[in-house]
């Protein structure tokens, strides 16, 4: 029997996966910005803008915001090929969704159990995309695909294009079934309970499918149509669907559709017990046609519609097209940034987080651009991370933001969120690698690294919340609530230890990390050491810092004589 395997999408490099180190962030002051006074208390000012690349920035956040995600919108590179006209095909593709993977990896463990990833795509990686996806998240938790009309039919971008681009796309995954989304809301409408029947016999009694039913004649009762109120009722075809989708179609195709040549025409039939308004009967009418055999029943308002003081709407689907080529073709100074190429429409992000997130949740996106997702996270009182790489970031981000904060920004959805000003942010960089080589090729403890610097890049290694306690000099970080690190690059001798030992709990546990030291181990079993850096040097990639697509380093791929010869004669077999 031949082993069983999943559907899966596979490229050149799939299998090859980082180990990433696990940074500490520096926040940077001079960056960092808050307003000057307090607007209201959902007023939030953690949070966070971090410059760097950015799956080593996902993989920082790790430790702190594992599954507290809500919401997360990236606009990746969409791979259209231009960057990479020098290129093998299966290397550029492959280069793309290593990118794609690794961070994917990152977000869905990032993500809360009730979130939601919406990752905007075009065609030209959209459909290798969609594949991936249902491998990261399930095909079970693909929700949608979001279409865009990002520019006019009409809008030429090059006379040479054969297709013209108009539509964009926006797939749309959760992290587990308790993701629910806030579908479009209305007013409840009871215009259309507009009906009321008048018995104006006793009508003669039957027993259908095990149900007390009255049966009216013709003459017998009357149907008026007014005004739409909460005793009206609401008028409904017995046909089609409705005959398998609900009890009342049931009821009329298994035991009233064939009654015209028992009752007669237009019959009117009040079955009891049955329906979800409360009154305990439903009317229905039969054919009025010799030829006819479809009917009508009558539905109330159901009963938990009828509270007239309780706020009462309707729940619609979530739209999956929307026309946003005006929008994107004026949003280029929203937020006071010209940002040429890729930069959305706030109105865009608005509907996304309005769908997929509600106030006081945090939202993340780790390809920032101009800061839109921010900014427009900011306005509609969410919490928000930010991840940019490029130098956009200071030029274009910082002082957008700023604008926000200051209530300065009038542009994209300010009116309509009534956006006064408020709130703050807290600007990071990514910390260099713990660890460097000298000149001798051997790993030692990065210089620009200073002791506090140090502790909590151990404890984020080993596993360790970073929480140093003022009180107590060898409590810098914890992992549960008696299992404590110390961490230092002093010699540490027996007396140390012991002095140490002497202020610990009878079941508290200690590793210390230390550049050397001199301990008679057995002397002190709730105690271990480890060495810095050799403790560490296998646990991950030390001394990288960049993972971003930078095709502009990959070697050219040198072609075949019969590429060549292809290539030369336009790609047409002779």
């Amino acid at each position: 029997m031949s082993k069983k395997t999943r559907l899966e999408l596979t490229w050149i490099g799939k299998d090859e996966k980082h180990i990433l180190e696990p940074r500490i962030l520096l926040e940077d002051q001079k960056y960092s910005f808050h307003a000057d006074k307090k607007y209201s208390d959902d007023d939030f000012f953690d949070n966070r803008l971090i410059f760097g690349d950015n799956l080593l920035a996902l993989k920082a956040l790790e430790q702190e915001f594992t599954g507290l995600i809500k919401c997360v919108y990236i606009d990746p590179p969409y791979n259209t090929g231009n960057a990479f006209e020098h290129y093998d095909d299966s290397l550029e593709h492959s280069i793309w969704l290593n990118l794609m993977k690794e961070r994917l990896q990152i977000i869905r463990t990032l993500l809360s159990e009730d979130g939601f990833i919406c990752v905007h795509i075009d065609e030209s990686e959209g459909a290798y995309l969609k594949v991936l996806m249902d491998e990261i998240f399930g095909r079970s938790n693909y929700l949608t695909t979001l279409y865009i009309q990002v520019r006019y039919p009409d809008k030429t971008l090059k006379e040479d294009m054969a297709f013209h681009k108009q539509i964009e796309h926006i797939l749309v995954y959760r992290k587990s079934p308790l993701a629910k989304p806030n579908k479009l809301e209305k007013d409840y409408d009871y215009d259309k309970f507009c009906y009321y029947i008048e018995e104006k016999g006793t009508g003669k009694e039957i027993k259908l499918g095990g149900k007390k039913v009255i049966v009216f004649n013709s003459d017998d009762y009357e149907i008026k149509k007014g005004e739409g109120t909460l005793e009206g009722l609401k008028e409904i075809w017995a046909s089609g669907s409705v005959l398998d989708g609900n009890s009342s179609g049931r009821f009329f195709r298994d035991y009233l559709g064939d009654r015209k040549d028992i009752d007669g025409l237009g019959c009117l039939y009040k079955v009891f017990d049955i329906g979800d308004d409360g009154k305990g009967y439903r009317y229905f009418t039969g054919p009025k046609r010799a030829n006819a055999t479809r009917g009508k029943y009558y539905q109330g308002v159901p009963i938990d519609r009828q509270d007239e003081n309780e706020e009462n709407v309707s729940y619609l689907p979530i739209l999956n097209f929307y026309d946003l080529a005006s929008n994107f073709g004026n949003c280029r100074h929203e937020g006071g940034v010209d940002f040429k190429s890729g930069k959305k429409p706030e109105i865009l992000i608005q509907t996304i987080l309005k769908h997929f997130s509600n106030k006081g949740d945090w939202v993340l996106d780790s390809f920032a651009g101009s800061g839109t997702t921010g900014a427009v996270a900011h306005k509609m009182g969410r919490k928000w991370i930010m991840i940019e790489l490029k130098e956009h970031c200071l030029t274009h981000i910082v002082p957008r933001l700023k604008n926000v904060i200051s209530g300065k920004d009038q542009t994209g959805i300010s009116q309509e969120e009534g956006w006064k000003g408020g709130g703050g942010f807290r600007f990071y960089n990514l910390a260099p690698s713990l660890l460097q080589k000298d000149k001798y090729g051997n790993w030692i403890i990065s210089k620009e690294y200073n002791a506090e610097m140090l502790a909590e890049g151990m404890c984020k290694l080993e596993g360790f919340n970073y929480n140093p306690n003022k009180n107590v000099f060898w409590k810098h970080g914890q992992s549960t609530e008696t299992d404590y690190i110390y961490v230092t690059t002093q010699l540490v001798n027996q007396q140390i230890v012991a002095d140490i030992v002497d202020q610990m709990e009878e079941d508290e546990t200690l590793l210390i990390c230390c550049k050397a030291f001199n301990v008679n181990m057995d002397d002190f079993p709730n105690v271990t050491l480890k060495k810095i850096p050799q403790m560490v040097l296998n646990k991950c990639e030390f001394g990288r810092d960049d993972y971003s697509l930078n095709v502009e380093q990959l070697p050219v791929i040198e072609k075949e004589a019969e590429q060549i010869e292809l290539f030369d004669n336009g790609g047409v077999e002779e």
